[in-house]
Formats: C-alpha cells, sequence, structure tokens
C-alpha cells in the first residue's frame, strides 16, 4: 500500500447544504466519478468499503475539540483477501476472530456470508456514487450523490492533514453549522430510516436556549432536549455599549456545552442565531469571532422583524391557534417582538428595545422599590411601547419569552419546571398585578424562595412582568395565552422543516 496518510475530516449530508453548494458551484471542478461501492457497517469506529475490488479500510483515531475526525488507512487489498489479514478486517468491524480461518484466501461473497453477515454483528449496504473533487482552501473536498437502498442523498466532505485549514475552508463554504457525519454514521441513518435530528441555539441578552429537534417521516417534531442557561450576556450593556468580558465567557461556555451536547446527540445540523444584546453592542463582530473560535459555532445575528416573525411561526405550530386576529410577543432581556397577523398570515412584525435587564439596571428593579419607582418604570415602559398604541384588539394575544413562562410557573407553583404544564396556560391581569405587587415588595434575594421562579431571573422578573401589564393593557386584554415554544423553536421549523 502506498505511504499512509491520516486526514482530518468533515462530511455533512443532506438536506441544507444549499449555501454550500453555491459556493461549490463557483469552484473548478474535476471529473465526474461514479462508482458502486459495498460498506460494511458495525458499531465499531471503523469505515470499511470495497470499490473496484479492493477492500479500504479506515480508523478513527481522534476527535478534536470543534468536531473534526481524523482517519487514518490502514488497509487496502484487493481479492480474494489473503487469511494473514482477515483478522484486521473482523478487528476493525468488532467482529471476534474465530478459533480457525477455513480457507487461505477468501472471495468477497465467501468474507461475507462466512465471516461477517453470519456474526450478526455487521452487515453490508450497497451505494451508488457519483463524486466530483474540487481544492478549497488547501485542502481536497468533494460533492457527492448518492443512492442508497433506492433513497437518493447529497453529501459534501472536506479533508486535510491540517484541521486548521479544513475548520477554515468549513467555514468559507458555509458548512459549520452542520454537523460532521462520517459515512459509516451517515449511510447507517439513512438505511435505518432514523430521524433525523437538528439543533438550534437562540443567544439571547439574558439568556441563551437550546433545543434539539427530531424530525419524524411525517414532519412531526420531537424535543429531544430544550434547556437554557441564564448567562446574562447583556450586563451593563445599555450603560457600556459594549459586551462585558465576563459577560461573553459565561456565554462562551454554555454554548459550548450545547454544541458538545448537539454532537452527542448525533444533530445533523445547527442553527445558532442572535438578538437583541448582539444587535446593539458596538463589539458584536468581535463577540460573535470569539464565540466562532471557541465553539465552532457560528453566530448570525437576525433583525428583530425576523426574530417576531419566527416567534409567530413558534405559536401557531405550538398552540394551533383559530383563524383570526393573532398578537404574538415575545420579551426578553434586551427587546420585546411583536407579530400582528391573521391566521397563518403575518401582516406586520417588529422589534422595539423594550426588555426587562434595561428597566431593571434603570429604575433598581432588583431591589424592592416603593410604589412611586414602580410608577416610574410602567410610565416609561408604556412610552416605550408607544408603537403598539391605538391598534385595535386582537382576537387573541399570545405571550412568551422567559418572564412570561417563569410568571406563568410561578402562577402554577411548579417546583419543577414542566414545559407541557406551561404551554397553553391562560394568564389574566389580576394575576399579573398580584405577582407585580408579589415582587415589588421583595429584593432579588428574597424572591428566589418564591416556589416556580428560576433564581437566575428572580432580578429581571420584576422588569418583565411590567412590560406583560403593559402590553395587555395597551392592546386591551384581559388575559393571554402563553406559549412555551420560542424563537429557537420556530427556527427550528423554518430552518429544518423541509
Amino acid at each position: 500500500m502506498a505511504a499512509i496518510v491520516p486526514r482530518w475530516e468533515w462530511r455533512v449530508f443532506g438536506p441544507g447544504l444549499g449555501a454550500a453548494e453555491d459556493a461549490f458551484a463557483a469552484l473548478t471542478p474535476g471529473p465526474a466519478q461514479d462508482s458502486d461501492e459495498l460498506y460494511l457497517l458495525s458499531a465499531a469506529n471503523s469505515n470499511v468499503k470495497v470499490r473496484d475490488d479492493l477492500l479500504d479500510i479506515k480508523l478513527l483515531r481522534e476527535v478534536d475539540a470543534d468536531g473534526l475526525e481524523r482517519w487514518e488507512p490502514v488497509l487496502k487489498q484487493g481479492f480474494p483477501l489473503p487469511a494473514a489479514q482477515v483478522p484486521a478486517v473482523l478487528d476493525a468491524l468488532g467482529i471476534p476472530l474465530p478459533p480457525r480461518l477455513a480457507r487461505e484466501a477468501y472471495t468477497l461473497g465467501q468474507l461475507l456470508a462466512e465471516l461477517v453477515e453470519r456474526s450478526g454483528q455487521a452487515r453490508a449496504v450497497r451505494v451508488h456514487k457519483r463524486r466530483v473533487r474540487y481544492r478549497l482552501g488547501g485542502c481536497m473536498a468533494e460533492l457527492a450523490d448518492l443512492e442508497v437502498g433506492g433513497q437518493p442523498v447529497r453529501t459534501i466532505a472536506i479533508e486535510s492533514e491540517d484541521p486548521a485549514a479544513v475548520l477554515a475552508a468549513v467555514r468559507q463554504v458555509g458548512l459549520d453549522g452542520q454537523g460532521n457525519t462520517s459515512y459509516p454514521r451517515g449511510l447507517a441513518a439513512l438505511v435505518d430510516a432514523a430521524p433525523a435530528r437538528y439543533a438550534v441555539i437562540d443567544v439571547g441578552t439574558n439568556s441563551v436556549k437550546f433545543h434539539v429537534g427530531e424530525r419524524d417521516p411525517d414532519g412531526s417534531w420531537r424535543a429531544v432536549v430544550d434547556r437554557a442557561e441564564l448567562t446574562r450576556l447583556g450586563q451593563d450593556l445599555e450603560a457600556r455599549g459594549v459586551i462585558a468580558t465576563e459577560a461573553l465567557e459565561r456565554t462562551v461556555v454554555a454554548i459550548a456545552d450545547m454544541a458538545e451536547e448537539a454532537r452527542r446527540h448525533q444533530v445533523r445540523a445547527t442553527g445558532a442565531v442572535g438578538t437583541a444584546g448582539l444587535r446593539i453592542a458596538r463589539n458584536r463582530e468581535e463577540v460573535i469571532a470569539h464565540i466562532a473560535a471557541r465553539t465552532g459555532i457560528t453566530v448570525e445575528v437576525i433583525p428583530g422583524e425576523e426574530e417576531s416573525r419566527l416567534a409567530y411561526l413558534a405559536a401557531r405550530a405550538g398552540l394551533g391557534m383559530p383563524e383570526g386576529s393573532l398578537v404574538v410577543f415575545d420579551t426578553g432581556g434586551g427587546s420585546t417582538e411583536f407579530t400582528f397577523g391573521r391566521g397563518p398570515e403575518v401582516e406586520e412584525h417588529f422589534s422595539l428595545a423594550v426588555g426587562a435587564v434595561g428597566y431593571t439596571e434603570r429604575f433598581g428593579l432588583a431591589n424592592s422599590v416603593d410604589p412611586g419607582v414602580l410608577d416610574e418604570a410602567l410610565t416609561a415602559i408604556a412610552a416605550d411601547l408607544a408603537r403598539i398604541d391605538g391598534r385595535p384588539p386582537p382576537d387573541a394575544l399570545v405571550g412568551m419569552g422567559g418572564s412570561v413562562t417563569n410568571i406563568t410557573a410561578v402562577k402554577l407553583g411548579l417546583a419543577t419546571y414542566d414545559p407541557d404544564a406551561v404551554q397553553g396556560t391562560v394568564l389574566d391581569r389580576a394575576e399579573i398585578d398580584r405577582q407585580i405587587e408579589l415582587y415589588r415588595s421583595r429584593d432579588a434575594e428574597a424572591r428566589q424562595a418564591i416556589v416556580g421562579l428560576q433564581p437566575k431571573r428572580a432580578d429581571v422578573i420584576l422588569a418583565g412582568a411590567c412590560i406583560v401589564r403593559a402590553v395587555m393593557e395597551k392592546l386591551g386584554q384581559q388575559t393571554l395565552t402563553v406559549s412555551d415554544r420560542g424563537l429557537r423553536h420556530g427556527l427550528l421549523v423554518d430552518r429544518f422543516g423541509t
């Protein structure tokens, strides 16, 4: 065999490769190559295939912090396969070596029937492949169309001896949001019709939310992971205009942990968006670059209007709202997004710089305050919400975001948060007013004893409740319906729902 050259590899399987395909279209292609190949799949960390009557084995030697995989070629042998090479093949597949081998050499059919398939620990999968190679950033790249068991699928791979070059090329063509999936894992998922998993990360001003969804063949979604970490990315942002180093570090740690969890769940792709805090920070480009360098996740900062649209999509999909006029609002640490629609149609969406963190810092709402200070805060919030003045009351109002769901958890007395209990709960103005008084009379430390309130949200909950009250009053609503499905759920459906 020629000199062994271990390479670092990144491979993705469709869908969602559109931007990368556009990037490849601008490159100079090599000649197209067609082949019929046989992959031997097992639980072992190996890539075993037969092409052009040659048995080719690569072993996974290392996975780095960015998810890159280093594969080492260990065998390339024609048939008949000498008995002396059989132990290497079986070891790569995790199949115990029999006490003795019956033959001095094995044809492919004999190897499969007598040693591989009989073991019950590996299976043969036939693949037709049409591949085209390119050069990209000093790396070898490949775009291939496969047919596996009658199913067509596209895959893109980038590989090099230099992991930094691979990572740079992956980012260059916009694949860094995709999960690195080797041929053995990708083919096994196709053959087994395993539900496709995707992850989304919502980097907000106050918290980072993480969701892994599993999409069934009928298009329905099942939550695999859904959680949030309060990182306070927007701490002191209003006063300083930039994201502080300590706030960024907390956020990076949370995103890195989420990226690793997404890899453990073998997601096909991860989408990440940033909202109000990143929109207004003067150092947002440096922050985004730092997050990408530390976590491998590229955060796309979306406009408030897009945030509103995704929230509306999540509310409609999660609550099954009736036809009629609907307003969905999502209040967070740095802004509140509004979407006005009728049925499935969005008529208007916009974002206002009305967030719990800013009013908490401005009026000292993390502490107990007297009624006069509370009135000043409510007056300021009302003025900043002037854009929704004078509108006809909608047929339904849906609220989402950390403040709304925490208020709901307090109403329900949930010592442990239950998203299914929160989803669809109806809140009325009397409950909002009751909780405003509950928080006004206590400081953040005392609020932490309130059942249902997330301790890390105790300092901003009063401001959040005031925003909710102001929205209800301005839109002429005595009640609102709570959606636990927020921006991240809308992003999942929008990016990976087809």
